[in-house]
């Protein structure tokens, strides 16, 4: 487990950008954290990372649900915010995008971990990088990273900085 605190938006975008030089194809990444605590300014910053031109405008997929970005690596960026019911996130057809060679990053991930056992998620999840933001002021967030099961790449992972 790894912690970053971070104490402005710029410091979020810049920490996603230096995760996301580091992610590779396959990767799952997903977000815990209440509204507004920073998701998608770390998302922006991990697709820009990752290769995705700085013109393209990433955008919360809340209303549509999924965004895809062509970067060097296919990026999905799935909001869970909005479903309710275990039949409605089933519908999206997550399967094909948590195991296809894109880079996924979901935000509201909890709505994917089991009822019975929330250290398991649904669609056989194993492979993954959590990411849990908590809010500490109005601009102060502590990131903490833990990643399970990962293919380990060099350079690793870890340390980010």
């Amino acid at each position: 487990m790894t912690k970053i605190i971070t104490k402005n938006p710029e410091e979020t975008l810049q920490l996603g950008i230096k995760l996301g030089a580091k992610l590779i194809e396959g990767d799952l990444v997903l977000l815990f954290g209440d509204l507004g605590a920073g998701k998608t300014c770390l998302t922006q910053g991990i697709c820009l990372g990752a290769g995705l031109d700085n013109k393209t405008y990433i955008r919360s997929p809340t209303f549509t649900l999924i965004n895809e970005y062509q970067g060097k690596t296919p990026i999905f960026h799935i909001d869970l915010y909005r479903l309710e019911t275990e039949n409605e996130i089933n519908n999206l057809g997550l399967e094909e995008i948590i195991y296809s060679k894109a880079i996924t990053i979901i935000e509201w991930s909890e709505k994917l971990q089991s009822d019975k056992k929330p250290e398991e998620f649904k669609f056989g999840i194993h492979e993954r990088l959590e990411i849990h933001i908590s809010n500490e002021n109005e601009t102060t967030r502590e990131f903490t990273f833990s990643p399970f099961h990962l293919t380990p790449r060099t350079p690793p992972l870890f340390p980010l900085l």
